[in-house]
Parts: C-alpha cells; structure tokens; sequence
C-alpha cells in the first residue's frame, strides 16, 4: 500500500505512475505488435478490418474502465479515511452489478454489430472479417470488467505494480498465440480477437487469485457479497458518469473513422497504424492522470486539503515532462513508426499518408497531456461531471472540425480537428480549475 497523505508529492506521483507507464506501454506495445503480425501476415485488408472494428470495442472497454475508475475514486478515498470496510463493500458492489451490465453489453453487441458495421459504411471488402472480429471481441468484455476492477482496487490503495504484471502476463501470452496461431499456422483474424480474449480471462483469473491469496484485507469476505444500495447509488453517480466520460471519446473515434472509411483503403490502413502511435501519446498521458486522481482523492478521504494543490502541480509536470519524449521520438521517427505496420504494393502510399499525420500530431500531443491532467484533478475532487462535460467539449468539436476538414485535406485534417477540440477543452477546463480551488478553500 503506498500512502500519499504524506511526503512529497512529485516522488509519490512519479512512483506510482511508472508501473502505470510500464503497463501502458506494454499494452500498446503488444496492440502494435498485434497490427504487425496482421498487417504483415495476413495484408492491408485484414489490418483495415481490424481498424474500423478497434474503435468499435474500444467504446466498450473505455466505458467499461470509467466504471472502475468511478469505483476507484471512492475506493481511494476509503483508503484515504483508513475505512477497509467500506472499500471491500465499495469493490464487492462493484463487482456484483458491473458482471451483470457487461454480460448484458457482451449479447446485445453481438446482435448488433452487423447495424453498427454498417452505419459506419465500412467497405464491402472487409465487412466480412471485421464483422467476425467485432463479435469474438465483444463476448470478452466480462473478461475486461473483471480485471479492471480487480486492478482499479490495486491501485485505489496505491499499488499500481501488481497490475503491471497481470498485464505484463497478459501481453506475453496474447503475443506469444498470435505469432503461433496467425504466424505460424495461418489462421485469419477472427484468430487475433479469440487470442485477445484469452489474455484478457487469464489477466482477470490472476488479479482474482492475487486477492484471495496475497491481499485478504482488500478482498471481499462473504458477508461483503452484497449490493448495498446506497453505495450503489454513489458508484452509479460516479462510475455512470465516469464511464459515459471514457465513451464518448470512442464515440468521437468512431464517427472520425467514418470519415476516415471514405478516404479509401489505403487511408484506413495508414490511420490504423498511425492511431497505434497516438495511442503511445495518449495512454500514458492518463496513467499520469490517473496517479494524480489517486493522490487527490486519497488526501481528501485524508482530510488534507492542504496537499491538493501542490499534487496537482507536480503531476503537470510528469505529463509535460512526458509530452516532451513522445514528441521527439514521433517526429524524427513517424515515417519509420508506421513502416513497421506495412508490407508489399500500396505500403509507400500508406506510409506516407501516416507519417503526414504523425507529424502534426507530434506538435499537438501537448495539448492532451494538460487536458488529461485537468480531468485526474477533477476525478479526484469527485467532479464527475465536469470530467464529462469537457470531454463532449472536446469529442463534438474535434469530430465536426473532422467532418469538415476531412474531405478537404484528409488525414491532416484529421489532426487539425484534434488540435482544434483540444484548445476549447482547455478553455473551458483552466477558469473552472481556479474557481474550483476558490470553492473548496485549497491553499
């Protein structure tokens, strides 16, 4: 358990965070190592199959982790108060009602993926493959809720490292079945999302098998496995809000990938790889928020207001500080970043297509890194809501720019849109952060 109510906050943050970045990077890591072997073994077509349904899921998961970080949130603060009742009544609830909704999800979107596909106007080529893609990874979301809740608990107590070797396992055995399955042996890409699922159950059976062994504290006893309503109602209020947060972004990238779906193949494909590079920007740039959001609403469980602020402070700095990195590295590096996605006739055009986009993206990746911030300090003061409002600030404006911008100069418009609905969102978030601090009296 790492207690943040006391010391400095940069070396909590930085601690905390790394395994976070670790776990991050190994995730996205093996999602590109994914897009590799499909891409380069199985062509261009299965690789675009597998873009325009990735968007699809993500609004799945996404909605999926803003439950558990709702959850989370309030785990964090029992933490905070020294209150471990409360917090296995909080994980025990949340274990309980989220396993109904998702196996509920998982049905209706194998009913309605064919709908879904379609209203997206995927290409008569590879609606077949992306269809079957979209159904095996959807029937994984039970899979997805149990570990992320199981890790949202880890971390709600300050241990982000026993999530990074869940996830570490995971990454491995997925990497290791698509090499032998797709590589070796030839299956197509229905293979790539049964192979998905299975890490995904093997993560969920580890953090399962970690907190009956290794943290019995944290674990649920029997007269925990309950549904309390009242904190029901506080984890509705919070993970609802968190999760519809979380979906609208995948919601953004769906309708940006309708947009993308006209260009043609070759541009589905090169935004595919690209947003696999984007994905080493953004992902990690909310680990570092999330860190913030733990520091936060552990001091305030706490009572100790007086250190809000100054995390804060300190975790703009990790997210800046991270900016500056992935910046670099994306700019000398995008034509070859997106090199590594593609092979054999049309490969040149798409690596041009995505490196034109990396480019201007590379520049922008500032603006995320304060977006995400701003949204781990208002996730730690409970404001919900706000974390919500900004993001549909930022989703609608970024995904009208796109449908504007789009047919006139592609994929560069794309990321213009992005930059675009980033600025607003930070116009809205900065004024409220001081009137925010103003209300609650942070020194």
């Amino acid at each position: 358990m790492r207690d943040m109510t006391r010391g400095a906050p940069l070396g909590h943050l930085f601690l905390y965070a790394v395994p976070l970045l670790l776990g991050n990077w190994l995730q996205l890591a093996y999602n590109a190592v994914d897009a590799i072997i499909v891409g380069r073994f199985l062509g261009q077509g299965a690789l675009a199959a597998e873009g325009v349904a990735g968007p699809v899921m993500n609004l799945v998961i996404l909605a999926i982790s803003g439950l558990c970080i709702g959850a989370g949130v309030l785990m964090s603060e029992a933490c905070g108060a020294r209150d471990a009742e409360t917090l296995r009544a909080v994980l025990a609830t949340t274990l309980l009602a989220g396993a109904a909704l998702c196996v509920t999800v998982a049905l209706l979107g194998v009913v309605c993926a064919p709908w879904v596909l379609r209203a997206l106007a995927v290409p008569g080529g590879i609606y077949a493959p992306a269809l079957a893609y979209l159904r095996v990874t959807f029937l994984g979301a039970p899979f997805t809720f149990f570990y992320n809740a199981l890790a949202a608990a880890l971390k709600s107590i300050g241990d982000s490292k026993t999530p990074l070797k869940f996830l570490a396992f995971s990454a491995v055995l997925n990497a290791a079945l698509d090499l032998v399955f797709i590589g070796a042996l030839g299956f197509g890409i229905v293979c790539s999302a049964v192979t998905t699922v299975a890490a995904e159950a093997a993560s969920a059976l580890l953090a399962a098998v970690y907190l009956a062994r290794r943290a019995p504290g944290l674990c649920p006893a029997r007269r925990d496995w309950r549904i309390r309503p009242a904190l029901l109602g506080r984890i509705a209020r919070y993970g609802a809000v968190t999760a519809l947060q979380q979906a609208v972004q995948p919601i953004c990238k769906v309708l940006i990938q309708g947009q993308v779906n006209a260009l043609g193949v070759g541009a589905i494909a090169a935004f595919n790889a690209a947003a696999r590079i984007d994905d080493f920007a953004f992902t990690p740039e909310q680990s570092i928020a999330s860190a913030i959001t733990t520091y936060i609403a552990q001091n305030r469980g706490a009572r100790q207001p007086q250190h809000i602020r100054p995390g804060f402070a300190a975790g703009l700095r990790l997210e800046l500080g991270y900016w500056l990195v992935v910046a670099l590295i994306t700019w000398f590096g995008r034509g070859a970043l997106v090199s590594l996605f593609v092979s054999g006739p049309g490969a040149a055009q798409v690596v041009a297509l995505g490196s034109g986009y990396l480019g201007r993206m590379a520049l922008f990746y500032v603006l995320p890194a304060l977006t995400n911030g701003f949204q781990g300090f208002y996730r730690g003061m409970g404001k919900m809501a706000t974390t919500l409002l900004g993001t549909c600030v930022q989703a609608g404006l970024r995904a009208l720019g796109a449908a504007l911008l789009a047919p006139r100069l592609g994929l560069p418009g794309i990321a213009w849109a992005c930059a675009f609905g980033w600025c607003m969102m930070l116009l809205f978030e900065v004024p409220y952060y001081f009137y925010t601090c103003k209300k609650h009296d942070l020194p």
